[in-house]
């Protein structure tokens, strides 16, 4: 093989198979593509991936961009993986891969034959990595499920919002990723054991489970005390105060105060340095049985100055932000002055994405902007063999 990723980034020399489509599983594959693996994304010819039509907004040269946006510093590669030429290829890719992921139905994997009972014959150190929506087994193996369903069924719109409105999403498909991000936490995980003992393993995680576990000290709360969390005010934090959204003059500011060191330094920054030695608001716990008292002082101060204003008097000593539309969040210096955005480069128009958040050595992920469909087939099948006249035939007979 001669592309096995990114020099220098620590998995450079890991090869996946990605059978995937739309958001969480190509977000897991996306980001082990930033840290150096090479992501061979397995399509259906002719069409693709489903997420390539994914609109409204596409590139200058028709590519989507909700497409680009999953689906960086990979490879494609058109496959029809239920025909018996494009089974034998598949097969010959498993054999020097250290991976395959999937985002299928649960039932899909075992039908398909890219699970480890099914793989492990070819390459026992393959690792298969399936992303389901409920779980690979239950009674709801073959159920379709998203993001938002798992938000609704797990808890989550019913903490999000004012507590006077109805429950809301999350304005971002969180869960996805947050799944995703699993998934690929358990490929790598499982990669090192397969690489100890060189036996590798089926490595399971759904959307439901990712979204019910990250619930987290709510549920312990609910489990060992009964306490079951509903919607606080302004985004509250539901114990620790101040903790919030406050108005001010012109918009919103959101003051966090969620270390003890930091009460005092804001009241003393507010002009009010009582407040902070004040017995009602002492501590967290004096806070907390004080909430609306203490929020009655402190919302008509922030009233008096615009957003502006509070963050240039409190930036740096008290943890605090804007609130901030998407555009003002791309805008905003600390982001365009950095390196977190960048120019990542196709085959056509050139795609302004955010680049992944991790970094090694101070150094920046690759940037290679998603892959035409099936850019990579021809390269991909001469590296493990095929001549030009046999990539030609199964080109024909619609196999790739």
């Amino acid at each position: 093989m001669t592309d096995r990723g990114t020099p220098l980034l620590p998995l450079a020399g890991v090869r996946v198979l990605a059978v995937e489509q739309y958001g969480a599983g190509p977000f897991g594959s996306m980001l082990l593509g930033d840290l150096g693996a090479e992501v061979i994304k397995i399509e259906p010819p002719g069409t693709g991936e489903m997420a390539r039509d994914v609109g409204p907004y596409f590139m200058e040269d028709g590519s989507s961009q909700f497409f680009q946006s999953f689906n960086r510093n990979k490879r494609s590669v058109t496959l029809n993986l239920k025909t018996p030429e494009g089974r034998t290829i598949f097969e010959r890719l498993v054999a020097d891969a250290d991976a395959v992921l999937n985002n299928l139905r649960g039932t899909q994997p075992e039908k398909l034959g890219i699970d480890y009972a099914s793989l492990s014959a070819i390459n026992p150190a393959i690792v298969c990595a399936h992303l389901s929506a409920y779980g690979r087994t239950g009674p709801r193996a073959s159920w379709p499920g998203f993001d938002y369903l798992m938000q609704a069924e797990a808890g989550y719109l019913s903490v999000t919002g004012e507590p006077e409105g109805p429950p809301a999403r999350f304005g971002l498909s969180v869960v996805d990723m947050m799944t995703g991000l699993m998934c690929s936490f358990g490929l790598t995980s499982a990669i090192i054991s397969a690489r100890r003992t060189g036996r590798g393993m089926d490595v399971d995680t759904s959307l439901f489970d990712t979204a019910l576990h990250n619930v987290n000290y709510l549920a312990t709360w609910f489990l060992n005390s009964g306490h079951v969390q509903g919607r606080e005010p302004m985004g509250g934090h539901p114990s620790l105060v101040p903790s919030q959204l406050y108005r001010t003059e012109d918009g919103f500011i959101f003051i966090m105060c969620n270390k003890e060191v930091f009460w005092p330094v804001l009241a003393t920054a507010l002009g009010r340095p009582e407040w902070g030695a004040d017995p009602r608001f002492r501590t967290f716990a004096d806070r907390l049985a004080n909430k609306t008292v203490l929020n009655g002082l402190l919302e008509p101060v922030f009233a008096t100055r615009p957003t502006a204003a509070w963050l240039d008097l409190l930036q740096g000593t008290v943890p605090c932000a804007p609130v901030n539309t998407i555009d003002e969040a791309m805008d905003n210096p600390f982001v365009r002055d950095s390196d977190r955005i960048a120019t990542f480069d196709p085959d056509g128009a050139a795609v302004g994405m955010l680049r992944g958040p991790l970094r090694f050595n101070q150094m920046p992920g690759p940037t290679r902007a998603a892959p035409a469909l099936g850019a990579d087939t021809d390269s991909v099948l001469d590296e493990i063999g095929y001549t030009s006249a046999d990539i030609e035939a199964l080109r024909a007979k619609g196999v790739i």
